[in-house]
């Protein structure tokens, strides 16, 4: 069954037993909690202290991960940046188990120079694709890659070489990110739907305003049509708002976030339960 969730860094300035009570006053079943979130991230990662928070919140029962990447790049051109990167995202597993996630979702890196990717490039992520599928074999947690924004020096951005990607590692999963998908046009995200859908397991759900990405919904048309798409193709997983709070142009509270989520929660339980009219 679907869940509707937001990523836990809306809430980045806050502790974590906040973040929780805060995704539970927005109505939301679920969180996606950034392993970066700074009150974690910052304090030598107290795993217990989420999985308390989180059993303390059974209204909140759903919880996703994903690994850290802000400043991590497992296919730069630095050998110690690209080692570490891997290490992370290795690591990244073992918490999502303790934390009792089910998915996590990791990032494909990107060539250091702003310039196509090439044979070396392809060699690194090959690398970090491996110790990958080497950890994957010893989980049941569902590892996820997102497809990333288009860009001269990026991996991943396309339906079709995320379908090459699946097809050649069948314990790898995907996470759509519905606005890196917009770049291109708003058309894309149904692509990659109708192409991955088979292995879809997690939607990070947001909107695209002009050079800026992750806005809320907003109840706009072009994300009712996306997830139309996720209702035509029988999509049942985790339905996750990942906003940007600096894209905003005003202050945000924490009252102001919550009200936030509650009004893009209603616009997604209309889109999915087949409500809305478009």
């Amino acid at each position: 069954m679907t869940s509707f969730a937001v990523s836990s860094m809306f809430f980045h300035e806050y502790t974590t037993p906040e973040i929780f009570s805060f995704v539970s006053r927005a109505g939301l079943d679920g969180i996606e909690y950034w392993l970066e979130t700074p009150h974690f991230w910052l304090r030598d990662l107290p795993v217990q202290e989420v999985v308390a928070c989180h059993n303390q919140h059974p209204e909140v029962p759903d919880i996703t991960v994903h690994a850290p990447i802000l400043d991590l790049n497992p296919c730069s051109i630095n050998p110690e940046v690209a080692r570490i990167s891997i290490e992370y995202a290795v690591k990244s597993i073992l918490i999502a188990e303790q934390l009792g996630a089910h998915i996590l979702t990791i990032h494909p890196g990107r060539r250091t120079a702003k310039r196509p990717p090439g044979a070396a490039d392809a060699a690194r992520f090959a690398k970090y694709i491996a110790a990958l599928r080497e950890a994957a074999q010893k989980t049941s947690l569902k590892i996820c890659m997102e497809n990333m924004e288009p860009a001269v020096n990026s991996f991943l951005c396309t339906p079709e070489r995320v379908r090459q990607l699946l097809d050649d590692e069948p314990w790898l999963f995907f996470t759509l990110d519905v606005a890196h998908a917009l770049v291109t046009s708003d058309d894309e995200p149904g692509r990659f739907i109708e192409l991955c859908s088979d292995r879809l397991t997690n939607v990070h759900l947001s909107r695209k305003n002009g050079r800026t990405l992750h806005h809320p919904l907003d109840r706009d048309p072009v994300m009712a049509g996306v997830m139309q798409h996720l209702r035509n193709a029988g999509y049942s997983g985790p339905l996750t708002l990942e906003i940007d709070d600096l894209n905003l142009s005003f202050p945000l509270t924490a009252e102001k976030k919550i009200g936030i989520l509650k009004h893009d929660r209603a616009f997604m339980r209309e889109c999915m339960g087949g409500s809305l009219v478009l």
